[in-house]
């Protein structure tokens, strides 16, 4: 008789103790996030500090009253400056004009003398006397005349307008002006136009 073998049932499981060991979590070497580190002061350095502290700060705030000052002094210089520059442009003409006022008025009076029955030698003589003006308000102004008459030509201050032959003056020299020329403070402002001499030409034999 063969010995009967137990059944299996699939559905059985031999039971498993799920004891979990206990763990142990190791300890962690990161320091404590937000502590702070205390700095012991002395009392009399910290008052050394605080009154070196409080020095530089006045000494800053002078400094910066008178970069204040000094730009605001700039400012106004810069102002004023503009200002005498653009009357200077305005004005820098109006002295020489207050002279020239009177030798107008001494050339309208002579044009309203000039009439048909006018005497010739008092009107060449009030024409002399404006002329006389005139020289003298440009002279107070720096201004003076260039009359080369035989002097030697100089091209930078003489224009020739044409070289004449001729044996009563040196060659290369002014025998004519057809146009005096003008400085102004020793700088030439217009040429004279002259006639400039040179050798006559030998004869024909």
């Amino acid at each position: 008789m063969t010995p009967t073998e137990p059944a299996l049932n699939p559905s059985a499981r031999p039971e498993v103790s799920e004891t979990t060991p206990p763990t142990t979590e190791p300890a962690s070497s990161t320091p404590t996030v937000g502590t702070e580190t205390e700095i012991s002061v002395n009392p009399e350095e910290f008052e050394t500090l605080q009154r070196d502290l409080d020095q530089a700060l006045a000494k800053a705030d002078e400094h910066w009253k008178l970069y204040l000052s000094a730009h605001a002094e700039m400012e106004n210089l810069r102002k004023r400056v503009e200002r005498e520059v653009q009357n200077a442009h305005k004005f820098a003409l109006e002295r020489f004009f207050g002279e020239l006022l009177p030798v107008r008025d001494s050339l309208e009076l002579g044009l309203e003398a000039a009439t048909d029955d006018v005497d010739v030698a008092k009107l060449r003589e009030g024409i002399d006397l404006t002329l006389k003006q005139l020289a003298a308000a440009m002279e107070k102004f720096g201004a003076c005349e260039v009359d080369p008459l035989g002097a030697r030509f100089d091209p930078d201050c003489h224009e020739a307008m044409a070289v004449v032959p001729t044996d009563q003056a040196e060659p290369n020299t002014v025998v004519q002006v057809l146009q005096k020329g003008y400085l102004l403070n020793d700088r030439l402002i217009r040429p004279a136009k002259v006639l400039v001499a040179k050798a006559p030409a030998p004869p024909v034999s």
